[in-house]
């Protein structure tokens, strides 16, 4: 198969693998580009028999090497760190492959909590559904080591909270709702819409004033997201989105995106917030 062939076949799937790995969109693009740039320069001298199986190795291997050296980084990183913000414009086949599995920020965030092996072992299984054999392969260990780090991956995985039964829509229409009532400051109908114990995570990464510790419990979180809205120009636009699987919201401010907001349900209502406000991480999306 020639290269720009094998780019639209396999890109979707790459950058799906890639974005779980590190949370970053930008990085993920970055190290598509790089796999399929090793893999020609690899193929002109070698003969390839499984094209698929050798573009997820060398993007696994760049993936590893990309967060041991972004490791450093995160252990000083101001504030609570989250990962870019998936959303999805609806017109990249990319985005299609991408959605069908959960990539909500809450899993990637579990995700990260792993070891690079174990993330790379328990997304290649877990989420892209590939044999030991083939795991083996990409990550070039043994298929009986694949298994103990799989088990050892899906018992801290397992650990996370079910995720609401509301259908989408439903989400949506709270979104909706909460961000209607926080624009009139209506606050008996936000509390009303979050869970008691819920919780506000920002992530300003030192760049742009953001908490820097989560905020617990709605009525703290619902103070501080009024004195937010206080300070917003009147040129602020709310736009509705799908932020990494769940209905959000994105700020802009005079065209430039500066805030994108995402939130999780637990029990019919709002149990999660999370913002990002770090342009780094926002670039992106800038138009």
């Amino acid at each position: 198969m020639e290269t720009e062939q094998l780019y639209q076949t396999y890109k979707p799937l790459l950058f799906s693998i890639a974005y779980r790995m590190t949370g970053s969109v930008a990085d993920a693009e970055d190290l598509v580009q790089e796999a399929f740039l090793t893999y020609d320069r690899i193929s002109s001298e070698k003969v390839i028999e499984n094209e698929k199986a050798y573009l997820c190795k060398i993007l696994m291997n760049s993936s590893i090497d990309k967060l041991r050296s972004a490791a450093s980084k995160r252990e000083v990183y101001v504030g609570e760190w989250l990962p870019e913000p998936f959303v999805d414009s609806g017109n990249d086949p990319a985005h299609t492959y991408l959605m069908k599995e959960s990539i909500s920020t809450a899993y990637l965030l579990l995700l990260h909590q792993l070891t690079e092996d174990e993330r790379a072992v328990y997304l290649l299984r877990e989420v892209f559904q590939y044999s030991y054999e083939e795991i083996a392969t990409i990550i070039e260990k043994s298929s009986a080591n694949c298994r103990q780090i799989f088990r050892r991956a899906k018992m801290s995985m397992d650990n996370r909270p079910k995720s609401s039964t509301l259908d989408f829509q439903s989400m949506r229409n709270s979104v909706e709702q909460f961000t209607m009532a926080l624009q009139k400051g209506n606050i008996p109908k936000m509390l009303e819409l979050l869970k008691t114990d819920s919780v506000f995570i920002s992530d300003g990464g030192g760049k742009v004033k953001a908490a820097l510790n989560p905020i617990y419990s709605a009525e703290r979180i619902v103070l501080l997201l009024t004195s937010i809205m206080k300070k917003l120009p009147e040129n602020a636009r709310m736009e509705f989105e799908v932020i990494n699987g769940y209905p959000g919201v994105v700020v802009s401010i005079n065209s430039y995106v500066a805030y994108v907001v995402s939130m999780e349900f637990q029990d019919d209502k709002i149990s999660t917030i999370y913002m990002v406000a770090n342009p780094d991480k926002l670039e992106h999306l800038q138009k």
